[in-house]
């Protein structure tokens, strides 16, 4: 599969953050995040283990008990069922990939 950038296919998921899913396949899916300062993704959790990497922006990750401070080029793992959040301090733009595919996200 190849997926091409455009500027449409985002949709609203929380107040101040959209996201667009890129490319799946069989086993992971991609999803680019467009986050606003000031957004909270409140903790939560779901069964999918999911990598990130911060393309731009800042953002404060909790993973668990942990908190970390994250800047454009930082990335993070987090395994299924571990509850986490964010807080958006900067316009940000987030890389995720799940596994397995949430089937959610698919378009």
């Amino acid at each position: 599969m190849f997926a091409h950038h455009a500027e449409t296919g985002y949709t609203g998921s929380l107040p101040g953050i959209t996201q667009k899913t890129l490319v799946w396949g069989k086993n992971t899916l991609m999803t680019e995040f467009r986050l606003k300062k000031g957004a909270v993704l409140p903790r939560h959790t779901h069964p999918h283990e999911q990598t990130g990497y911060l393309v731009s922006g800042h953002i404060m990750l909790r993973i668990g008990n942990d908190e970390a401070d994250i800047q454009p080029g930082d990335s993070w793992n987090i395994p299924g069922s571990i509850e986490h959040g964010a807080t958006i301090h900067e316009d940000s733009v987030a890389i995720e990939i799940f596994s397995p595919v949430r089937k959610e996200y698919l378009p």
